[in-house]
């Protein structure tokens, strides 16, 4: 018999969670008050190219397919380097962003979890609860650390310091180009990722379509198209809660994903392996649009 679910993902309350809060208010601020009398053709293009750089490596690479999926293999020096990108994106700490995202993903599974976990509020509620508040749970279900991530030396060091690194970027971006750069680079980035990572959650999780629906859960999750290079495609959200482990995003005719492109040029050059395909359950919903190249970039059969 299965072993029953433990933990209790509905009851819970919002509480304020002042350091989450003021940082993004922080960069809010140094955005709007330093980045509008330096605007510039510079300025912008830093801004431009630093928030796409951050949010391939980072966000969905170092953080969602690597760090929190482990969904490809690859060296640690790379891990390590694309983990430190992910930290860049200024949300949390890799180990922090990996329990909350733990938490939404079991809670999400479940028949009916928290409005929060599930971005079940209004608009400008679900912004000021997921920018702004935590949640606490009266019972919070366990998680578990199967990798053993919690006694990673590395990522508990950038869990104590991720603030730090993210400001300690202000260095070089000054001296490049003075505090234009450090607004537009490091602030208005920061800015950005923030709020792109809240609105890209709250949309894809009741906007958009679904091609494959699961049976019994509380999300399925919502396709998002004309976004795809933008959110590196992370915009194909319905896929990915159809297969978390894939390290293949888009998998449809259309479906752009830079995110798996690039790990497919890094296996070329040996730098990655192991990447995870999509299962029955995406395969069997569009058979004939998954291209057919093998985890190390080569064409290869499905089967």
């Amino acid at each position: 018999m299965p072993e029953p679910m433990r933990g209790d993902v509905m009851t819970g309350r919002m509480r304020y969670a002042p350091v989450k809060s003021l940082w993004l208010v922080a960069m809010l601020i140094g955005a709007v008050a330093g980045g509008i009398p330096t605007l510039g053709v510079a300025t912008f293009t830093l801004f431009v190219g630093l928030t796409l750089l951050t949010l391939l490596l980072g966000h969905t690479l170092g953080s969602h397919r690597k760090l929190i999926h482990d969904s490809f293999g690859c060296p640690r020096w790379l891990e390590m380097v694309l983990v430190w990108w992910g930290v860049q994106v200024g949300l949390a700490g890799p180990l922090g962003l990996k329990r909350q995202h733990d938490l939404r993903d079991l809670a999400q599974r479940r028949s009916d979890c928290h409005p929060y976990l599930r971005h079940g509020q209004p608009f400008w509620k679900d912004a000021w609860w997921q920018l702004h508040c935590d949640l606490v749970l009266e019972d919070p279900p366990p998680l578990g650390d199967p990798r053993g991530l919690l006694q990673d030396a590395v990522l508990r060091w950038l869990e104590r310091t991720w603030m730090l690194q993210v400001l300690l970027t202000a260095l070089p971006l000054w001296v490049l180009g003075g505090w234009g750069f450090v607004w537009w680079g490091l602030c208005a980035r920061v800015s950005a990722c923030v709020l792109g990572h809240w609105l890209i959650g709250y949309f894809a999780h009741n906007h958009g379509r679904q091609p494959v629906l699961l049976p019994g859960v509380a999300v399925q999750g919502r396709n998002l198209p004309w976004l795809s290079l933008i959110t590196m495609g992370e915009c194909w959200h319905n896929n990915h809660h159809a297969d978390p482990g894939s390290a293949r995003l888009g998998v449809r005719s259309g479906e752009w994903d830079p995110g798996w492109w690039l790990l497919l040029a890094l296996a070329r050059c040996g730098l990655v392996w192991r990447l995870q395909r999509p299962g029955a359950t995406l395969l069997q919903a569009a058979p004939s649009s998954i291209l057919e190249t093998s985890t190390d970039g080569r064409p290869a059969s499905l089967a």
